[in-house]
């Protein structure tokens, strides 16, 4: 089966001043179907140039990318624009919703902006609803962004990135605005998701998220210099266990009646 993403000898140039900036240099690399892939390095690494190359948001300056057995080098704007509507899914670290939007309504944007909409109103409500399902939070579809939590936020950016049905779920940094409890419980999320099938590429700087993904890349200077499989992959559910049980012990332990 060919690779979901394929990606040879891609270069990315910034000509910012008099000296130009090499910010990805020679990379090449396939992520198959059901990967879950960490792209990792130090800031000026050249991760974020190759996760927005990955997401069509940015052209690489020379190589060939291909997604899903497109080759995206040659498209235009708009057709680019389809392409990311179409085979790629999006998290943010910020969650990105819109604040006086339901989260429901969040999750059926996605589906709006397409230039060739297929989808009755009352499809797209149904496969909205049912992303929002797939994370756990069906009973939050009528809340605003305001009365959900960090964590329940980025479930719905989850539920969004999905509800398009992508061939790739992009997240970019998806726990940088959450504590360690909730970054779990998030990585568990992705770990369902990626078990049911979906490739997965994420940006992260902690090596603790890493450990969640089968995969590792880890940039230097534009250059991948190690490509690794995750030899002790941590699963999320058993480590969210593992921390309520010490949090129930904690509060035994502390409460009036134990003394």
């Amino acid at each position: 089966m060919a690779p979901v993403v394929q990606i040879k000898d891609i270069h990315k140039i910034y000509d910012s001043g008099e000296v130009p900036v090499h910010a990805v240099r020679g990379v090449s690399l396939d992520i198959h179907k059901g990967e879950f892939v960490a792209l990792m390095g130090a800031s000026g690494s050249g991760k974020s140039t190759l996760m927005n190359m990955l997401g069509c948001l940015d052209r690489p300056t020379r190589g060939t990318y291909k997604l899903d057995g497109i080759d995206v080098s040659a498209l235009d704007r708009n057709e680019l624009a389809d392409i990311r509507n179409q085979k790629l899914g999006f998290v943010f670290q910020g969650f990105n919703l819109l604040a006086r939007t339901t989260a429901l309504e969040n999750v059926e944007l996605p589906m709006l902006y397409g230039r060739t909409r297929k989808l009755s109103t009352s499809e797209i409500r149904e496969r909205a609803h049912h992303c929002l399902e797939i994370v756990g939070l069906a009973n939050r579809a009528d809340h605003m962004p305001n009365q959900l939590s960090g964590g329940q936020q980025q479930r719905v950016a989850i539920a969004r990135g999905l509800v398009n049905e992508p061939q790739v779920l992009l997240a970019d940094e998806p726990t940088g605005n959450l504590d360690s409890k909730t970054s779990i419980e998030v990585m568990g999320v992705f770990q369902r998701l990626n078990d049911e099938g979906i490739s997965i590429v994420m940006v992260t700087h902690e090596l603790d998220i890493a450990h969640y993904c089968k995969r590792n890349l880890i940039l230097r200077d534009g250059v991948v210099v190690r490509d690794e499989a995750v030899a002790n992959r941590s699963i999320a559910a058993v480590e969210l266990a593992k921390l309520k049980s010490a949090e129930a012990a904690a509060k035994l332990t502390a409460s009036p009646a134990a003394h």
